[in-house]
């Protein structure tokens, strides 16, 4: 011990802290880089969709997240951290979380919001309970509920406006809701859902683009299976309960799987390695936690669409998930309600 301090004493540059130490070679900026890249399909095939509104949608949402960031940290006496990229990686969440047609000051907004207070104030970027661009979400639909109930229909890339009508969970909600049964629905087919051409957010629309870009992440190794696949399994385990009892009177678990933002909240939102259980017992508890609550709200709750408030829910479970599920030292015994008490 004594020579272990004059060796630390004699050289200023050593520094001592208590094991494990453990190194990982990806940076912050190359994470996010590989998540744009990750949301480039989708993002390609929502413009082509949407037109011309989405591309401002995105472009403000992007911008507004960048000079929201820049502010906080001027204002705080802290290094520029734009060229990590994780302000546009939220901006471009939140961007595919909001409706084409929202009014500009909206997005500026939500971009602030998402930054400010659901970023900064907690310490910036690693420190943060929340996803950032789904307490922005929450907030605004909650705020301003029609302008962000207010969905466009696919209208072309090159469209300047478009028209509107209800997103295929609305649409169900409000039919159920009258009574009718699921066959009078105008429900798109399955095809249509999983290429994109539906109504919704700039991340409703296609399926499959947003798979490709989990499966890359997944294959980079910046998300692990227990978190997307608990959500997917729990949504589709409990919405087929109903559908089986009554297909009449419940639509099927495809159509929920595939549906609204559930494969984006799965692969891009749920997993955020900062709000979410690092062991992979609590990813799969933290994942299965979130299907079962946006299913819950979906069949029974007050919108049609329940995953941002799901994701949320879950996001203020993480330390308790994390102390759960923690490793043990062999032949010790779990102590989780003993030390929360003690604490």
């Amino acid at each position: 011990m004594e020579g272990s301090r004059e060796a630390a004493e004699r050289s200023p540059l050593l520094m001592l802290s208590s094991s494990p130490h453990v190194h990982g070679t990806a940076s912050v900026r190359g994470v996010m880089r590989d998540v744009l890249i990750a949301l480039a399909p989708a993002v390609a095939v929502g413009l082509w969709v949407f037109g011309l509104p989405a591309l401002r949608v995105l472009a403000l949402s992007v911008g507004g997240c960048l000079l929201a960031e820049w502010a906080c940290l001027r204002l705080r006496r802290r290094p520029s951290r734009l060229a990590d990229l994780s302000a546009a990686v939220t901006g471009v969440l939140l961007a595919m979380n909001l409706p084409p047609g929202v009014p500009w000051w909206l997005v500026l907004v939500g971009a602030v919001v998402a930054i400010v207070l659901a970023k900064q104030i907690y310490g910036g970027l690693g420190t943060n309970p929340f996803n950032p661009a789904l307490v922005a979400r929450v907030l605004l639909l909650i705020s301003f509920p029609v302008q962000m109930t207010t969905w466009a229909r696919p209208a072309g890339p090159l469209a300047l406006d478009a028209g509107t009508g209800a997103t295929p969970l609305g649409a169900l909600r409000e039919s159920l809701a009258l009574g009718e049964p699921v066959s009078a629905v105008a429900l798109p087919p399955l095809w249509k859902l999983l290429l994109g051409m539906r109504g919704g957010c700039l991340g409703e629309v296609s399926v499959l683009a947003l798979l490709l870009g989990g499966l890359y992440l997944l294959w980079r190794g910046h998300i692990r299976w227990q978190i997307p696949v608990g959500m997917l399994a729990a949504v589709g385990a409990v919405t087929a309960l109903p559908w089986l009892r009554d297909p009449a009177a419940s639509a099927s678990p495809l159509f929920h799987l595939m549906s609204g933002g559930l494969v984006l909240g799965a692969f891009f939102m749920a997993t955020d390695m900062v709000t979410s259980p690092v062991t992979r017992r609590g990813m799969l508890v933290f994942g299965v936690g979130c299907g079962l609550l946006t299913a819950v709200i979906r069949l029974w709750g007050g919108y049609p669409e329940g995953v941002s408030f799901a994701i949320l829910l879950m996001n203020a479970a993480t330390p308790l998930i994390d102390r759960a599920t923690r490793p043990r030292p062999f032949g010790a015994r779990r102590r989780l309600f003993r030390e929360a008490k003690q604490a």
